[in-house]
């Protein structure tokens, strides 16, 4: 027999609680191998492919496109064993005794699985590369209407966050309402109902301790011969208030969620202060040139960024004060030895953070690759959750959208951030003449819990006179 095993939303790395499913890349009936990406999923800015542990024939998926699944939440069930193709090969047979199939768990043989031939080589937290879980399932026959013969036998997607996988009618036994009150938690399925006449209470919900689900709703549409075009309304429209046109709702979740989140609690947190400077970025321009052309036309480049990123690593070796962050439950300021740069990246998706490990202990070019390549994942996607936290100090180059200064909020829970302006040419006072220089503006956010205006004003000058005269760098090669 089948065992029809349940495959939770692991937790995907750096404490992540939640994901947002964006896309299935599996089908209910679907055979898939172990290890095979089931679905792509949005979490900490990240888009990352879930493989499954497990190798069968689908049977139920949890979760519809754009909803947000907790870590630990089932993800899809898979029936997995000698008998996990029947219900495919069942499919399309032409036979009109087609048989539904009940995934039922069996609290009282639940044991550890000696017999599984195939073994999970992804490593993820939350289910590991050996034995599967101690909860089994068995899978039983049950007999399906003469009219539901046509159906893909006994495989049926969920909706929600609970799926059904058997496509059975409701049961006789329900007829009767029940006293007490109903077990319905989606406002949406009390919604689907109402509009289509079902009495919730005459209802048995095939969910967990009898919840009542929209697939168990639908069941009595078809069966009382209701029209089921009542489909579930938009999130958007879900969520405005009738008799409010011309209102757009967007829901704070997924990317802009995490956004709207972190930026709240930096500025309920952090006290920050602003500095900034107006910089003459002639020299460091002509620096940027001389450096690219000595590597030669079959060179990587080094950008502008890359250059800003290795002064600042140089300007937090000098003001250490600067690369920390505030414990607030033990009330304590702690330092960080190393420099992770974040730096803020805008995507079709939304604005993200890309973390460069270990910046202080790169060279000018290596940290240009680097920059490079994640610049690259940002706009196409890849970035893992890894890549995106983590940062230590943040550079946020707003020059590019062709604007002159800023007051960044603070990337919680680093102490500082670093703004660029974009650099345009301006009359300037060089070497005691007027003249037109390349000119850019600074800006420095930062905690000023971790250090007053001393501290923040002499990281600042000293990133200043590294653009303004790059050779300041060379004292501390």
């Amino acid at each position: 027999m089948a065992e029809v095993k349940e495959f939770t939303l692991p937790d995907l790395g750096e404490g992540l609680t939640e994901a947002e499913v964006v896309r299935w890349l599996v089908e209910v009936g679907e055979v898939v191998a172990v290890d095979q990406p089931v679905v792509e999923v949005e979490t900490a800015k990240a888009m990352v492919e879930v493989p499954c542990p497990y190798g069968g024939v689908v049977t139920a998926r949890y979760g519809a496109e754009g909803e947000e699944l907790a870590v630990g939440a089932p993800l899809l069930t898979v029936a997995v064993g000698a008998d996990a193709s029947a219900p495919a090969a069942a499919e399309g047979s032409g036979s009109g005794g087609a048989d539904g199939v009940v995934a039922e768990a069996d609290g009282a043989d639940a044991a550890e699985d000696g017999g599984a031939g195939e073994t999970s080589g992804a490593v993820l937290v939350g289910y590991g590369t050996g034995a599967p879980p101690a909860r089994r399932r068995r899978v039983r026959p049950t007999p399906v209407p003469a009219a539901a013969a046509g159906q893909v036998n006994g495989v049926a997607s969920g909706y929600g966050r609970h799926a059904v996988t058997p496509e059975v009618p409701v049961r006789a036994e329900a007829a009767e309402p029940a006293p007490g009150p109903v077990p319905v938690i989606s406002p949406l399925v009390r919604r689907l109902a109402w509009q289509n006449g079902v009495e919730l209470r005459t209802l048995t919900g095939s969910g967990p301790d009898g919840l009542i689900l929209r697939a168990d709703v639908e069941r009595a549409i078809g069966a009382a011969g209701a029209p089921a075009a009542a489909a579930e309304p938009s999130a958007a429209a879900a969520s405005a208030p009738a008799g409010d046109a011309g209102e757009v709702r967007i829901p704070l979740r997924g990317l802009r969620g995490v956004v709207a989140d972190k930026m709240s609690r930096s500025r309920r947190e952090i006290p920050e202060a602003t500095c900034w400077v107006d910089v003459d970025a002639t020299e460091l321009l002509a620096a940027r040139r001389a450096m690219n052309a000595a590597g030669g036309p079959d060179a990587p480049k080094i950008s502008l960024l890359a250059l800003l990123a290795r002064i600042c690593t140089a300007a937090l070796a000098r003001y250490p004060e600067l690369n920390a962050r505030v414990d607030t439950e033990a009330r304590e300021i702690v330092r960080l030895e190393r420099v992770h740069v974040g730096f803020a990246a805008q995507t079709d998706r939304g604005l993200v953070v890309p973390v460069v490990r270990d910046a202080h202990a790169r060279s000018a070019e290596s940290l240009s690759e680097e920059l490079g390549r994640l610049t690259g994942a940002a706009r196409d996607g890849s970035l893992t959750p890894g890549e995106l936290t983590g940062s230590t100090f943040t550079l946020n180059n707003y020059g590019v959208f062709g604007v002159d200064g800023s007051t960044p909020i603070i990337n919680h829970p680093e102490a500082a951030m670093l703004g660029v302006g974009r650099i345009v040419p301006k009359p300037w006072v060089y070497e005691g003449e007027l003249a037109v220089r390349q000119v850019t503006q600074l800006s420095l956010t930062f905690d000023h819990r971790v250090c007053d205006g001393g501290v923040a004003g002499g990281f600042l000058r000293y990133v200043a006179d590294c653009v303004e005269q790059p050779a300041v760098l060379l004292r501390g090669v």
